[in-house]
């Protein structure tokens, strides 16, 4: 199987035709994401590794990631083994998840699109679940993550940003506060197409607006590196 760079960093990995591939939306959360090496970080729907691989660039004590189905996590475990990643991996739907421990950083790139009609779902059932919120919507998200980060942890998620109102709305309901933005762009002169976000858990803090990423330019993909979260 043809193995894929993963930008930015020095791994690779397998992704089998038939599952959710990583795209530009996972390299910007993955280089959003600003870790400590104290930090326990779960990625949540982790697919076939490759936040996971982002964020073992950064050192932290310990990785968990979990997914819906065992050949996804089975091939997740072999990228992560052929790239010398240790990570405590789990088939297991959020709602359902309890590693019986708290966790200082969750990571999440979620199904954008609610879903109204089953006729416009995707067949590929890998695929609808990484695109469309029939097993997890923006409630079970924020409601789980308050349950799963510990108090002052960090939550990073990428979204699309005509959803900002909701994402906003559901994450204070959790006790989740903004404190770091990045708005994307696919052009300089187009609407915003999306956003990164780092939420601080049940700690009202400034929110910082990083500069913009346009998706034509890599070079504006880099984190800008600023203090803390």
């Amino acid at each position: 199987m043809k193995r894929d760079y993963l930008n930015g960093t020095p791994y690779e990995i397998e992704q089998p035709q038939h599952m959710y591939h990583f795209s530009s939306d996972t390299e910007l959360l993955g280089r959003f994401m600003r870790l400590k090496k104290t930090d326990t970080v779960l990625d949540i729907g982790c697919n076939t590794g490759a936040l996971l691989c982002y964020a073992a660039m950064q050192g932290p004590k310990a990785l968990y990631g979990i997914d819906l189905f065992q050949d996804v996590i089975a091939q997740a475990a072999k990228n992560l083994t052929d790239n010398e990643i240790t990570a405590e991996l789990a088939v297991s739907r959020l709602q359902a998840y309890d590693p019986h421990l708290k966790f200082s950083v969750i990571v999440c790139n979620p199904p954008y699109f609610k879903t109204i009609e089953d006729r416009l779902k995707n067949e590929n059932i890998y695929l609808s679940s990484a695109r469309h919120e029939s097993f997890l919507n923006l409630q079970e998200l924020f409601s789980n993550v308050n349950r799963l980060l510990e108090k002052d942890g960090a939550f990073y998620l990428i979204h699309r940003s005509y959803r900002i109102p909701e994402i906003l709305q559901c994450a204070q309901t959790y006790d989740l506060y903004p404190v770091r933005m990045r708005i994307l762009y696919k052009t300089m002169h187009s609407e915003a197409s999306g956003v990164l976000f780092c939420f601080c858990h049940g700690s009202k803090r400034g929110l910082i607006c990083d500069p913009p990423v346009f998706l034509n330019d890599r070079n504006t993909f880099a984190d800008q590196k600023g203090e803390g979260r």
